[in-house]
C-alpha cells in the first residue's frame, strides 16, 4: 500500500468483503476519512501517518465547532476501524486511536409534567362517558400509578388485576419478574373498563389488529388527543413521559430511590438515579427564581 489512496482503497474492499458493510455504512466511512484528511492536510500529514497528538487535536477541533459528543464519538469509531486495519496489514506499527477515548454524550434529562399537568390530564380522562373514555382513564390511570413501559402495558392479560391482590406481577425487559402496586383508583377504572369489553380477548386493552391488543401507536394517539382536551402540548404528552413523571413524583414525595428502581424494572439503580437530576434543576431553578439574592 505505498500510497494514501490505495491504503483507503484496500480499507473499504476488507469493510465490503469481509465484514459485508452496506453502501450507505462505506459512504459515512469515505466522509469521515475525507474529513480527517483535510485537516491533516493544514497540519501537513497524511491519514496513514497520523500520530495520536494529530487525532487529539482533531477530535478537539470538532468539538470547536460544536459537533456533538455523539457525532465526534461516531467519527472515532469510524477512524478506529480504519487504523486498527492499517495496524492489522502491517502498514503502521502502531494503532494511534488505542488508547483515544470518545466524547461522552452529558445524558439529557427526562422530559417529566408537573403534577399540575398530570392532575390536568386525569381530569380531562374522568370527563368522558363513552366505553372508550373508559379506556383511555383506565390506559393512564394505570400508566401514572404503575410507571410500566407502555409495551408492558399493552401486552397485560385480563387476568392480570384480581381483585384480591393490590399489585401486578409481570416479566419485564430481561425476562425479570417485578411486583408492582396499583393504587385503588386506577384498580377501579381497570376494573369498570374490564366490566364493559365485548368477546373473548385474553389481553386487558384488545385490538382487532394483528397481535390481539392496542398498539404503542395506539396509546401514544390516544394520550395526544388527552392532552389536546387538557389544554397541554401534545408533543410534551406520551406514554414515556407519564413513566418518568410516575418516577419523579414519586421521589419528590419521599420515595427512596431503590424502591422505585424495582417499580420502574430498571436492573441498575444508575438508570434510575436520572430522577433525582430532575429534583435538582428543579431546586436549582426554585432558587434562581424566588431567592432574594439569587
Amino acid at each position: 500500500m505505498a500510497t494514501e489512496q490505495r491504503a483507503r482503497e484496500a480499507f473499504f474492499e476488507m469493510m465490503v468483503a469481509e465484514r459485508g458493510a452496506a453502501a450507505n455504512t462505506v459512504s459515512a466511512y469515505q466522509r469521515d476519512l475525507d474529513d480527517l484528511a483535510m485537516f491533516l492536510a493544514r497540519r501537513g500529514q497524511t491519514t496513514s501517518d497520523a500520530s495520536i497528538e494529530d487525532l487529539r487535536a482533531y477530535l478537539a477541533a470538532l468539538q470547536r465547532k460544536g459537533a456533538s459528543a455523539r457525532t465526534a464519538a461516531r467519527r472515532l469509531s469510524a477512524l478506529r476501524q480504519f487504523y486498527r486495519f492499517l495496524y492489522s496489514e502491517g502498514e503502521r506499527g502502531d494503532d494511534p486511536t488505542a488508547t483515544l477515548e470518545a466524547p461522552r454524550a452529558r445524558r439529557s434529562l427526562p422530559k417529566i409534567l408537573s403534577e399540575a399537568e398530570t392532575d390536568a390530564l386525569l381530569e380531562a380522562a374522568r370527563g368522558g362517558e363513552t366505553v372508550q373514555d373508559m379506556r383511555t382513564l383506565a390506559l393512564i390511570e394505570l400508566l401514572y400509578a404503575t410507571g410500566l413501559r407502555v409495551s408492558e402495558l399493552i401486552s397485560l392479560p385480563r387476568r392480570a388485576l384480581r381483585d384480591d391482590a393490590p399489585f401486578i406481577i409481570l416479566r419485564g425487559k430481561g425476562g425479570r419478574e417485578r411486583l408492582v402496586p396499583v393504587g385503588e383508583q386506577a384498580a377501579m377504572a381497570a376494573r369498570a373498563w374490564i366490566a364493559v369489553q365485548d368477546g373473548p380477548s385474553p389481553w386487558l386493552f384488545p385490538s382487532h389488529g394483528a397481535s390481539g391488543h392496542l398498539t404503542r401507536q395506539a396509546v401514544g394517539k390516544i394520550l395526544k388527543q388527552l392532552a389536546l382536551d387538557a389544554g397541554i402540548e401534545p408533543a410534551r404528552v406520551s406514554p414515556h413521559v407519564l413513566r418518568h413523571a410516575f418516577a419523579s413524583h414519586l421521589l419528590a414525595h419521599g420515595a427512596d430511590l431503590r424502591s422505585v428502581q424495582k417499580m420502574l424494572g430498571h436492573a441498575d439503580i444508575s438508570t434510575t438515579q436520572i430522577y433525582t437530576h430532575v429534583l435538582e434543576e428543579r431546586l436549582k431553578a426554585a432558587v434562581l427564581e424566588h431567592h432574594p439574592l439569587a
